[in-house]
């Protein structure tokens, strides 16, 4: 009996010494933005490195209303790491445009990835080859309370053009890109890195115009809202759009939770900036998201995670 109860205890010690060597389980969920956008493939790629690489780590990404529906989330603890917006950001932390008297100070920042370009797609039958000609027209401004919505409100206010100069349409990417190509509205906004797939779609069935921002219009944004940065869509992005158009974006961003632990955080940032032929492969914007731009246009204090990582990389 004594030989048995011998046996029994080192068969429970070494259950014990191993599993103590077990990796601790880490549940990650990434909250990335419409399936037809730059943000769904790119968090897919995040959490398929994130869950390899990091051994214990359980990495999700999940489709959602994108930056502002994100940041809910996120206070919510509903998620973990969100794809926002750096203006949208700026916003939220700070208690100012949609968020109002509902600010989230303890957001952080975990990295910038890459411009977001604002993007004004017309159908060419429908005339419109600037803001101005918006006037009287169907436009789809993003979903109600979004990142591009308050982008489209903050291009046709420098303009001169508000809600009630036009139709409006309160639809998301793919919401817009269907009704765009049924004839349904005239005009699209989106913010999104490009190539964007949902204006491809549009693209590859209907002629389309995207819509170029006046220098005077760029330079009111700028002076007003300065997370905004001049931007050039290069000529044939986009099947029948032969000339360079100029334009206006903001950052995409990753933001995350305070809940995080320094040392997972710095894990998630090394897996991360060595997987660029991953990224990239997911979407081209990829090849953007590096160490040296990490911090351009960061809208948030940085986790201590985070800010540890990019410390040791200088």
């Amino acid at each position: 009996m004594k030989r048995i109860l011998s046996v029994f205890a080192i068969l429970l010690a070494l259950t014990f010494a191993f599993g103590s060597c077990a990796p601790k389980q880490q549940f990650i969920t990434i909250a990335t933005g419409g399936t037809a956008g730059t943000y769904f493939p790119l968090g897919g790629a995040m959490a398929e490195i994130w869950q390899a690489e990091i051994p214990g780590m359980n990495a999700s990404a999940q489709a959602t209303g994108a930056s502002v529906a994100n940041v809910n989330l996120l206070k919510e603890n509903n998620v973990d790491v969100i794809f926002v917006q750096n203006d949208i950001a700026y916003y939220a932390v700070n208690g100012l445009e949609m968020f109002a008297g509902n600010a989230f100070p303890d957001m952080r920042g975990f990295a910038t990835l890459y411009q977001e370009t604002c993007q004004l797609i017309a159908l060419a039958s429908s005339g419109i080859n600037s803001v101005a000609d918006l006037r009287g027209k169907r436009v789809a401004v993003g979903a109600a309370g979004s990142g591009v919505e308050a982008n489209a409100r903050q291009i046709m206010e420098a303009a001169g053009i508000s809600y009630a100069d036009i139709t409006v349409q309160y639809l998301s990417f793919a919401e817009a890109a269907a009704n765009l190509k049924d004839g349904n509205v005239d005009a699209a906004f989106l913010t999104a890195g490009y190539p964007t797939s949902a204006v491809q779609d549009i693209a590859a069935s209907k002629a389309i115009v995207l819509v170029p921002l006046s220098q005077t219009i760029i330079s009111a944004l700028i002076a007003k809202y300065p997370f905004y940065t001049q931007q050039v869509v290069p000529a044939n992005t986009y099947n029948g759009v032969g000339a360079d158009v100029q334009t206006v974006a903001v950052k995409a961003m990753l933001a995350i939770s305070s809940r995080l632990e320094n040392s997972v955080v710095e894990k998630m940032a090394s897996t991360l900036f060595a997987s660029g032929e991953r990224l990239t492969a997911a979407h081209r914007q990829g090849a953007n998201i590096t160490i040296p731009n990490a911090q351009d246009g960061m809208s948030l204090p940085l986790h201590p995670g985070a800010e540890r990582y990019y410390a040791a990389k200088r």
